[in-house]
């Protein structure tokens, strides 16, 4: 699951919640934690100016990497079309990137 809310800059910008509770081992924290931050290198020229702050959901270590990918990838396509909605029709000062998150 993701959160992003605008900010003043001209990129965005990352921030990962791996608790020990959702993934046990740091192995695991740390393999997810390079997969995302992999991914926005990747498609940071195609998302708008947020801060995004990307939670672990239980059962992700069990996903394999190009899973977790796909995810991610959706969930930034997700995030790049409602940023833009929300540009053109009113406030977006918080999302949730809701199903596309869901990366188990």
């Amino acid at each position: 699951m993701a959160l992003a809310s605008p900010n003043e800059r001209d990129h965005p910008r990352l921030g990962l919640i791996f608790s020990k509770k959702n993934v046990r081992r740091a192995v695991d924290r740390n393999r997810l934690k390079r997969i995302v931050r992999e991914s926005i290198r990747l498609q940071q020229h195609r998302l708008p100016s947020v801060d995004i702050v990307v939670l672990a959901r239980r059962g992700v270590h069990e996903l394999d990497n190009a899973t977790v990918h796909r995810q991610l990838h959706g969930m930034w396509r997700r995030l790049e079309r409602e940023t833009r909605r929300a540009s053109c029709g009113g406030d977006a000062s918080s999302m949730d990137s809701g199903d596309a998150g869901r990366a188990r």
